[in-house]
């Protein structure tokens, strides 16, 4: 049911009909207040919007109607306002539609017009005030929680708070008050204030006794789950925050404001429920309220389960609705990529890149597309270009300079190489990765010296890098002739990655350079057994390696 249901035109104006539509309205209502089932919300929502059919001019059936499909997310607080003024601008003089509207703006924490609103509600109802004054004081008490109070806040809660109260005596349609958005008992409007009245003095063992008590006396458990859970997550007792969210479900599922908060929790604190978040999400899709960023949502958590397909299908929904947001078309990008389907993830990484919302997060995405670009099609030319793009974006970026010293190695363009490792070492001097891919190029380049320094800085940062003890290992023993010192440096890359199959290789060709054949026949027989795993190494090389070491 959309937005507009409310407002749709009359068939054919006929006040009595309307007045028997409201008052089985009215009925269903009162029986949903009672028993709190969901089929009776909805029998009294078609029942006010047939009662609007029939005449128009009927108030009631406006506020009320607003309330009801409000609380089941068939509107926005917005619409609620505005039809909650309808019923203003036909009966002014009408206590209960001055209280909703006031209400209504409350939650939209528009809290001098609500209070305005309430005020309208006592001047016309004067002794008959109750209601209007015990909402009210609620009114100011969320004032007061939600920002700094002065003195006069707090005397005016009580003085609504106690005169409310007493006018109850003589106002007996004010037994009956509404919490939240419906008309409701006294008791769970007292529970609720006083449980506020807690909170906001941070006794939150003593307001959670206060919501334990309200579930058991009142029929309304749904409310008081939903205040515990609320308290729950405040005080972060995330166990109990999804339970007491699983117990207002399980009165209302179709409850989409705790739907929302039931998925946010275990999207964020238990990342292993995914099918229980996918489930909420779901749901929310029946309301048709932002339903891209749920789709957005969802396609994420396909992708956590490596659903390929369905978080494909979800991103291009958000997509559909909403096709110039570029982070729905870099995660669609994304989900195209992880199945390989490259073309249709390019095209997607170029569009989020043209929107360009924010020039640190497009560098990054234009990284994505430049990996693309080097490893899966080869297209150097491109992918030099995209780096370079995402550089003048995010000048920076120390992963877009070592992204591009890469493919200007693949390339083998090794000064140019040499020049993008170096930028990424003058942006950040304390990573060790830009030492040690400088330290590669500049032996390819035969600048030994500086390549020896290179290595050095990147182990001196990090020793536990077992490809730059590798990697200095092989330039003393290639490049200056010293095996022993290069058996040192293979010894510490094998220490810390007992499965380097280059490293015992490597090991294996010092020893054998310093005459330990014992040794180097031990190296080469775990480089031959590792690389049955690995596929590191040409498996004959090393085997005749290793013959050769035991030949006369």
């Amino acid at each position: 049911m959309s937005e507009q249901a409310i407002l749709q035109p009359i068939v054919s104006a006929n006040p009595e009909k309307a007045k028997e539509f409201l008052e089985k309205a009215r009925l269903a209502h009162e029986k949903y207040l009672v028993c709190q089932q969901n089929s009776d919300l909805q029998e009294a929502i078609e029942f006010y919007i047939d009662a609007v059919k029939y005449d128009p001019s009927m108030p009631e059936a406006y506020y009320r109607l607003a309330t009801l499909m409000w609380e089941q997310g068939q509107i926005s607080i917005e619409t609620a306002i505005e039809q909650c003024k309808t019923a203003i601008s036909l009966a002014p003089k009408n206590i209960n539609a001055h209280m909703y509207t006031g209400f209504f703006m409350k939650l939209a924490e528009d809290f001098k017009s609500a209070e305005e609103e309430f005020k309208s509600a006592i001047k016309v109802g004067k002794l008959n005030s109750a209601r209007p004054r015990l909402i009210l004081s609620q009114a100011i008490l969320q004032k007061i929680n939600s920002k700094s109070a002065t003195p006069t806040d707090y005397l005016s809660f009580l003085y609504y708070f106690i005169s409310g109260s007493l006018m109850l005596a003589w106002d007996r349609p004010s037994m009956r008050m509404f919490y939240k958005n419906v008309s409701d008992n006294f008791s769970v409007f007292t529970y609720n204030t006083v449980g506020k009245f807690l909170e906001k003095f941070k006794l939150y063992p003593s307001a959670e006794n206060v919501y334990r008590k309200a579930i058991t006396v009142t029929n309304h458990s749904e409310i008081f789950y939903g205040k515990m859970g609320d308290l729950a997550l405040k005080n972060k007792e995330f166990d109990l925050t999804v339970d007491c969210y699983r117990k207002v479900l399980e009165s209302n599922p179709l409850n989409r404001e705790v739907l929302i908060k039931l998925a946010t929790v275990l999207q964020t604190y238990f990342p292993e429920n995914t099918d229980e978040t996918i489930d909420c999400y779901e749901k929310l899709l029946e309301f048709q309220i932002d339903v891209p960023q749920i789709y957005y949502e969802l396609g994420h958590l396909y992708l956590k389960k490596e659903d390929r397909i369905n978080s494909i299908s979800a991103f291009k929904l958000a997509v559909e609705q909403d096709s110039e947001n570029p982070f729905y078309n870099n995660s669609l990008a994304y989900a195209y990529s992880k199945a390989e389907l490259y073309d249709d993830a390019i095209e997607h990484y170029q569009k989020a890149i043209s929107i360009n919302p924010d020039k640190e997060w497009t560098a990054i995405v234009c990284q994505a597309l430049g990996s693309i670009y080097s490893e899966v099609k080869g297209n150097f030319e491109a992918a030099i270009s995209t780096y370079q793009a995402g550089i003048i974006l995010d000048e920076n970026n120390y992963e877009l300079h070592l992204a591009l010293g890469d493919v200007y190695m693949a390339a083998c363009d090794l000064d140019s190489a040499i020049r993008a490792y170096c930028d990424a070492i003058l942006l950040n001097p304390d990573d060790y990765r830009g030492y040690s891919k400088a330290g590669v190029a500049l032996w390819e380049k035969d600048f030994l010296e500086e390549a020896l320094v290179s290595f050095h800085k990147s182990i001196d940062l990090n020793p536990d890098n077992e490809y730059a003890q590798n990697n200095l290992g092989i330039l003393y023993l290639d490049g200056l002739n010293d095996a022993e010192e290069a058996l040192e440096y293979f010894e510490n890359a094998i220490e810390v990655n007992p499965s380097y199959t280059l490293a015992y290789f490597n090991a294996a060709r010092a020893s054998e350079e310093m005459g330990f054949i014992n040794d180097s026949a031990n190296y080469y027989q775990m480089a031959m057994d590792l690389n049955k795993i690995t596929q590191d190494l040409d498996e004959d090389d090393i085997r005749n390696r290793l013959h050769r070491l035991f030949d006369i």
